[in-house]
C-alpha cells in the first residue's frame, strides 16, 4: 500500500511539474487577475459616464412576479423587496444589466487586444528597421549578408 501511495504521488509530482502544467496555472492566476481589472473598468470607469448620458438607466429593478402558493401575484415596490418578501420572481432587468456589462467587457477586451497587436506590430517594424540597417542583399545571391561584408560568406562574390 505504501509502495503505491510512493507511485502514485510521484507520478503526480511528475506531472504537476511539466512545464505545461505551469504554465496552464499561472494563465488562470493572470487570467483570473486581468478579469478583475477588465470587470473593473467596465463597471468603475465605462458604465457611469454611459448610465449618465442614458439618463442614469439602471435595468435592476425590471422583473416580473411570479403566484404565490395562494396563486396570486403581489406587487412590491421594488427587486429587494420582492426578494425579502421571499417572493419568487423572473429578474429580466439583472440580465439586461448582465449582457451590457458583458458586452462592454467584451469590448474593452477587443480594444486592449488591439492595442497590444498595435504595439507588437510596431515592436517589429523597429527590429526590422533596425536589421535593415545592419544587413544588405548579395546582388548575384540574394542572401542576406552583415552591412560591412566585403565579400559575400555564401556565393564568394566581392561586394
Amino acid at each position: 500500500m505504501l509502495e503505491f501511495l510512493k507511485r502514485n504521488l510521484n507520478e503526480f509530482k511528475t506531472f504537476a511539474m511539466r512545464g505545461n502544467v505551469i504554465d496552464m496555472a499561472v494563465g488562470i492566476i493572470i487570467g483570473a487577475a486581468f478579469g478583475k481589472i477588465v470587470n473593473s473598468m467596465v463597471s468603475d470607469i465605462i458604465m457611469p459616464p454611459l448610465g449618465w448620458m442614458m439618463g442614469k438607466v439602471d435595468f435592476t429593478n425590471l422583473y416580473f412576479t411570479l403566484p404565490n402558493s395562494s396563486g396570486e401575484i403581489v406587487k412590491y415596490p421594488s427587486l429587494e423587496a420582492a426578494k425579502s418578501a421571499g417572493a419568487v420572481t423572473i429578474n429580466y432587468g439583472v440580465f439586461i444589466n448582465t449582457l451590457i456589462s458583458f458586452l462592454l467587457v467584451a469590448f474593452a477586451v477587443f480594444l486592449l487586444i488591439k492595442a497590444i497587436n498595435k504595439l507588437q506590430a510596431l515592436t517589429k517594424k523597429n527590429c526590422e528597421a533596425e536589421e535593415a540597417l545592419e544587413t544588405k542583399s548579395c546582388p548575384r545571391c540574394f542572401s542576406v549578408i552583415d552591412i560591412k561584408a566585403t565579400k559575400c560568406p555564401y556565393c564568394t562574390t566581392d561586394l
